[in-house]
């Protein structure tokens, strides 16, 4: 498995995933990336920024997420908890992988990419956040598998509720 940037050619199968993803959660009853989100614009704009990645087995597109260096709108505002470190961040969203590679560890291989790209920075940076619906336990458990605590809850544009992890990599 390879983890790397994503282009225009990606975007078929980035949908493909996405779609699945939509299907699980609607399955479970979990109310995230319904109502046509996310969009091929929220990845066209992500790969626009060089903030869309893909992961690859065999030379197939196996898994998506966005990364980030921005400071993140949705990251203002924290309520039942508290943002540990103030300092400058990283973010990790939309991850979503394949529903053939589930369960073989690339969640957790998407954050030990990110702990990478922060602490090889000419100025590195020591915090990483991320969100998740609260009733989607799998990503929840990439996060505190891999040094995340619960932060508290966070709002998107729409007002829907997210739980908000953080890990500190000092």
């Amino acid at each position: 498995m390879r983890i790397r940037e994503a282009t225009k050619n990606d975007l078929a199968a980035i949908m493909e995933i996405v779609g699945q993803a939509q299907e699980y959660f609607r399955s479970k009853g979990i109310d995230q990336w319904q109502n046509n989100y996310p969009t091929e614009g929220v990845f066209l704009t992500d790969m626009e920024l060089g903030e869309s990645f893909v992961l690859e087995e065999d030379g197939q597109v196996v898994g998506t997420f966005m990364a980030s260096f921005r400071e993140d709108p949705t990251y203002k505002v924290i309520v039942d908890g508290d943002w540990q470190y103030k300092e400058p961040y990283a973010v990790i969203h939309r991850v979503a992988m394949d529903n053939r590679v589930k369960g073989r560890g690339y969640g957790s291989q998407v954050i030990q990419f990110m702990v990478d790209q922060c602490l090889n920075r000419e100025e590195p940076v020591y915090v990483l956040r991320g969100d998740t619906h609260q009733d989607n336990l799998s990503m929840q458990r990439v996060f505190e598998k891999n040094g995340y605590r619960h932060a508290g809850t966070t709002f998107l544009a729409d007002g829907s509720k997210r739980w908000a992890f953080e890990k500190c990599l000092k």
